[in-house]
């Protein structure tokens, strides 16, 4: 298939400017004004005019969880549905978590995810390693992850005791080791310690609401552990990504360690940005039960500014959605409500709309941290996260002055509300292309489960 898109306004994460795309069969063939197709003599040829529509790089959300097993449940959803409502809602490309369980191999881990995701995908994909277990077996496992398996980026956990998390020695053993053979550790820093001794004094004392869950989390369990971790990064050497960073004494390490000149990635999401933790006083407060917690009005003003300042480098999502009967699992005791919010198709048009048009982002901010960064920092870049000759065709074309409203009535996602019910956004996805193809047109799906390929990526380089 070859594909002409016309006249549209190119915004990447440096540029905009009007030009012509051609597309070859998945790549990007050729970009420039007015070209002229008839000199590569093509029989068939789809044209798709972009006059007056933005035309971006295909997101890239590096933080979802499809299918995963939580506290006795699954996310509701799965590789099917959670991709194909990516692409409604511009993301070309996420990036999943493989939990290896305590005792087992990381291979056998990443079989277990395989057996759910292989040919069920609708979006492109690929996966982080979270250890849970590292010993000298694992410690052997990382190189070949590496080098063959394409997956780069292994996930620790600093909270979850006795399920996902692994202690500072585990930890500095699982850098050096993935120091030295190009890799990156993804971290959840916050002090599960210091949170399992607040949830349990809050349920002695009778107080099982939402908001203790939040009141269980407060600030300085994830600024304690982000410096921790910083700090155990900046000892070995080692490339570290912080995942969904939400306040400002967490981003306060980060903001010290550039003092000693060292270069840490963060991430934040984007519930982080435009909600906070007044939704848990809420009778359906449950909703919004996540980890790390909604926090406060002068946490998003520091995660704006740190977006600005090149502190924040990724708005990713956290996506984990359970439906509402999953959720009330929880309804008498905080700690059992599952945690996780669906966010995966509303991330872009709510950055779009909250960011850009309210002139808090730039355009080519707004491309840089829902696709070039994470393209960039997870070994994609350039085939992911930008429009250029020689990269995949994934393509959103975007209609910034279109306004809608966002309802569970009418998103993609498999779950039965909205975090987001009513919100009123500017700025819609009108189609989206996946490797050239024509995936999402005016609001219709035209690629089926198993379009989506899993993305092998390169070693971590300290890029930007």
């Amino acid at each position: 298939m070859t594909t002409l898109i016309k006249n549209g306004n190119i915004i990447t994460a440096t540029d905009n400017y009007v030009a012509d795309i051609l597309i070859e069969g998945e790549i990007i063939k050729a970009i420039g004004r007015d070209l002229n197709i008839e000199t590569y003599n093509y029989s068939s040829l789809q044209i798709i005019d972009a006059a007056g529509m933005l035309v971006m790089p295909g997101g890239v959300d590096p933080h979802v969880h499809l299918d995963m097993p939580f506290m006795g449940t699954y996310s509701s959803d799965n590789y099917e549905t959670g991709t194909r409502a990516a692409l409604y809602g511009g993301t070309t490309t996420v990036i999943d978590f493989i939990l290896q369980k305590q005792g087992n191999s990381l291979q056998a881990a990443l079989q277990e995810w395989k057996g759910r995701s292989d040919n069920n995908c609708v979006g492109d994909y690929s996966f982080h390693m979270a250890v849970t277990d590292f010993n000298d077996d694992t410690k052997k496992e990382i190189k070949h992850f590496i080098e063959e398996e394409g997956i780069t980026s292994f996930k620790t956990f600093m909270a979850y005791k006795g399920a996902l998390m692994i202690d500072d020695r585990q930890m500095i053993g699982l850098m050096e080791e993935v120091k030295k053979c190009g890799g990156l550790i993804n971290v959840h820093a916050t002090n599960g310690d210091m949170i399992d001794y607040l949830i349990a004094k809050h349920i002695a004392e009778g107080k099982f609401s939402p908001l203790y869950h939040y009141l269980s989390q407060p600030e300085i369990t994830e600024a304690e552990a982000s410096e921790r971790f910083v700090d155990m990064a900046s000892y070995t050497g080692c490339p570290g990504y912080i995942v969904h960073l939400t306040c400002e004494g967490a981003l306060n390490a980060v903001r010290n360690a550039t003092r000693r000149n060292q270069k840490m990635f963060v991430e934040t999401c984007i519930q982080y940005l435009i909600i906070d933790a007044s939704k848990y006083e809420q009778e359906d407060g449950a909703k919004w039960v996540m980890s790390p917690p909604l926090r406060e009005k002068k946490d998003q003003e520091t995660l704006w500014a740190g977006i600005n300042q090149g502190l924040v480098q990724v708005v990713a999502t956290d996506h984990c959605p359970f439906m509402w009967e999953q959720k009330l699992m929880g309804k008498d005791d905080f700690s059992k409500i599952p945690n996780g919010h669906p966010a995966i198709e509303n991330r872009m048009e709510l950055l779009f709309s909250e960011g850009v048009n309210k002139g808090k982002i730039t355009l080519n901010k707004f491309v840089e941290i829902s696709s070039t960064n994470a393209a960039k920092i997870f070994g994609m870049f350039p085939k992911k996260g930008t429009i250029a000759v020689g990269s995949d065709a994934d393509i959103v074309l975007w209609d910034a002055n279109e306004e809608h409203t966002l309802s569970a009535s009418t998103h993609h996602m498999n779950v039965d509300y909205s975090g987001y019910e009513g919100w009123q956004v500017k700025g819609k996805v009108k189609k989206v292309l996946l490797r050239g193809k024509l995936a999402i047109d005016n609001n219709e799906c035209k690629v089926d489960k198993g379009f989506g390929k899993f993305v092998k990526r390169n070693k971590v380089s300290q890029v930007i």
